[in-house]
């Protein structure tokens, strides 16, 4: 090589170094610069671009921490190799709701370079076991993110958990007793369900989550609890309107309820929908994770408790249970929150979220379905007496994430046993055109006439 080569800034915002690694990123995937090539000297670099020396320096760390270039001493820094690629995994359907994967190794680059620097730090103390609850920085950025969402959090007052799940678990640990009863959707995230068994709580299903349906309930049977998915909820694409929200939150007063706010999916609203915490501050849990906004490799979530007594109860039973956030993810999100990776990466999921809906209703058209247009899975009520558990059957051997109901019914519930209604999620691994393709064996599957879509023996 050449020793010619020379990013162009011009265009670039952000921090410098990045830019220029991202120069590098994009001319060695190009061709224009191919293994083995010499890059100029770090100086010349420096010189013709007007730029501080330790400006480049840090690009070409943080190149060589991608795997793009390697240091041969005095000789210089060369254009590396590839990198020998395992074999992909077997596609395995979890049943999880995963979010699609951020374009362009956003996420590749954000997680290589944020570990090569926290690593290269002067200090390892994150690496050790942090106090219950979490460590104080990682407080402190857990309550910038939600007080940035209209939700005024202090440090004292948020906990990090291994993540939502875990935070509920606690929470509910935390709150309440064998036998009592906890108000929720007549369909419900299964691992909500899950926890609420095993501590012999009782679930009262609601037709809907509003204000008047649960003030009926409350004046029906005693209630302990509330448990919401207020945005995007898991798996019905409901989300409740502020007013509503704010009116839930008199009915909780009222009846002297806590509530239990899992709000998995609220950070991908670009427009903050103030969460029932922000109008009964006191009485709701409110939890926000990463796993469904970046990536489920971020075992992170951030829990609001409704007074700093309750936080500290809340981080003595989360370390019980899971001890503590795993501390590179919990240090990785914390640089992200303070240096604006953190609403890159999310600006960008929006972005791949967007495309995706829009595929959903170019190919599945007339197809009744629920969805919010920030989420990524769709709510499928089935027409004409057609069976769930086929749908899911047929669907499976095409690679699409597709549950059905009796997966989320709420212990109790008579009518959600026998509706018949899928979730389909749009995120995971894949890329565009194999979405493209099964969502039209979907259609195909639930646009013919009954009895002619599946043929299972």
């Amino acid at each position: 090589m050449t020793e010619a080569w020379l990013p162009d800034l011009a265009r670039s915002a952000g921090a410098k170094y990045l830019a220029i690694a991202d120069a590098l990123d994009t001319a060695i995937a190009r061709g224009a610069l191919r293994q083995g090539d010499r890059l100029p000297p770090q100086r010349d670099v420096a010189a013709r671009l007007g730029v501080d020396l330790t400006t480049v320096t840090r690009a070409y760390e943080a190149a060589r921490g991608r795997g793009l270039i390697e240091a041969r001493g005095r000789a210089g820094s060369f254009v590396a190799g590839p990198a020998p690629e395992a074999a992909p995994p077997p596609a395995i359907d979890t049943g999880m709701n995963m979010p699609p994967e951020i374009p362009d190794g956003l996420l590749r680059r954000a997680m290589t370079e944020s570990a090569a620097a926290l690593l290269a730090g002067a200090g390892m103390s994150w690496l050790h076991y942090s106090p219950a609850g979490g460590a104080p920085q990682d407080r402190a950025a857990g309550a910038r993110l939600l007080s940035s969402r209209g939700l005024p959090a202090t440090e004292e007052q948020v906990i990090v958990t291994a993540g939502g799940q875990n935070a509920l678990h606690a929470i509910l640990s935390t709150t309440l007793k064998a036998g009592d009863a906890v108000a929720c959707g007549r369909f419900v995230y299964p691992g909500f369900r899950a926890l609420a068994e095993r501590l012999g709580l009782k679930l009262v299903p609601l037709a809907t989550i509003d204000a008047a349906t649960l003030d009926r309930a409350c004046g029906v049977q005693a209630i302990r609890a509330l448990y919401v998915v207020p945005t995007n909820d898991n798996p019905t694409a409901t989300t409740i309107a502020e007013n509503e929200r704010a009116a839930i939150a008199l009915v909780a007063r009222r009846h002297d309820l806590q509530v239990i706010e899992d709000d998995a999916y609220g950070l991908l609203a670009a427009e903050p929908i103030r969460p029932i915490a922000a109008f009964a501050p006191e009485r709701c849990w409110y939890v926000a994770s990463l796993a469904k906004i970046i990536t489920p490799a971020l075992r992170v979530a951030y829990v609001l408790a409704p007074s700093v007594a309750g936080a500290l109860r809340l981080a003595a039973d989360a370390h019980e249970t899971a001890i503590m956030a795993p501390p590179l993810n919990a240090a990785m999100a914390s640089r992200w929150i303070g240096d604006g990776t953190f609403e890159r990466l999310v600006t960008a999921m929006r972005g791949e979220i967007a495309w995706r809906q829009a595929l959903a209703d170019e190919v599945l058209g007339e197809v009744p379905r629920q969805r919010w247009a920030e989420g990524y899975h769709l709510w499928l009520p089935l027409p004409d007496k057609r069976s769930a558990d086929d749908l899911v059957a047929a669907m499976r051997q095409h690679g699409l994430s597709v549950i059905g109901a009796a997966s989320f019914v709420a212990s109790g519930d008579r009518e959600g046993d026998s509706e018949q209604a899928v979730r389909v999620s749009l995120g995971g691994p894949g890329d565009r055109d194999r979405l493209a393709r099964v969502l039209r064996i979907l259609h195909g599957y639930v646009s013919q006439p009954l009895g002619k879509a599946m043929a299972l023996v």
